[in-house]
């Protein structure tokens, strides 16, 4: 599809303006961990010991802790009850390693109490992965076929991925928000490295910002696209 000048400039600069947020999201968080993973913490607790240390104050039994491969590759999941931290994290004693296992079981918490955002978020991971598989697809057909509503449809669909994502915030700012506050209040942390926690944590959850961000000038850019179409 051969855009105008002036709509291909807006779909072009959506584009670039995504790929250097997320980039700079990234390099923060490389550039926080890096920091904060020379520092350790004053008790050399390790990131299992922590994840361990929160599960059970919390009476949660059924969630094991496992080493996984990779750097930042940690996640909860919540189908297998598995807890996975990257090697890093798992047997690191730093501030990074306390700050990323502490938040990952914020998550595990969110389960536990019935957070909403996160049964919200389930719900439409389905729904999203059907969107972004078919949504493109639609738009592909729609451009053959010159049929404009198909093109409209398909960027719906895509769009889905916008409300995931706008659910998504709220979970992981508030696991952060667990994690500072488990680890203070079991004592694994003292006051003084409270800070560094933030710290990283503040790093981690602008990654998922800057992915609103980036899908929000994504849909943008198909906008143009199809203004650029209705025009002709």
């Amino acid at each position: 599809m051969e855009l105008s000048y002036y709509d291909g400039l807006w779909a072009y600069g959506c584009v670039i303006v995504a790929f250097l947020v997320v980039t700079l999201a990234q390099v923060i968080l490389r550039v926080v961990y890096a920091r904060w993973k020379k520092v350790d913490s004053n008790q050399g607790l390790t990131g299992k010991d922590v994840a361990e240390a929160i599960l059970k104050a919390n009476d949660i039994n059924d969630v094991r802790v496992v080493s996984i491969g990779g750097t930042l590759t940690d996640n909860f999941n919540n189908s297998n009850r598995t807890v996975s931290l990257s090697d890093d994290i798992y047997l690191g004693t730093s501030i990074a390693s306390l700050s990323v296992a502490a938040h990952e079981c914020g998550h595990v918490i969110q389960y536990k109490v019935g957070y909403n955002p996160i049964k919200v978020r389930n719900k439409l991971v389905k729904v999203v992965n059907f969107g972004n598989t078919v949504g493109y697809i639609i738009m592909a057909i729609g451009v053959i076929a010159s049929v404009t509503g198909l093109f409209v449809i398909g960027i719906i669909l895509l769009s889905l991925s916008l409300l995931f994502q706008l659910v998504t915030l709220p979970c992981e700012f508030n696991a952060s928000r667990r994690a500072n506050k488990e680890l203070l209040r079991l004592g694994l942390i003292d006051s003084s490295e409270s800070r560094g926690v933030k710290s990283m944590l503040k790093a981690a959850a602008f990654t998922y910002v800057a992915g609103l961000f980036n899908s929000v000038l994504q849909i943008l850019r198909l906008i143009f696209m199809f203004n650029n179409r209705r025009k002709k």
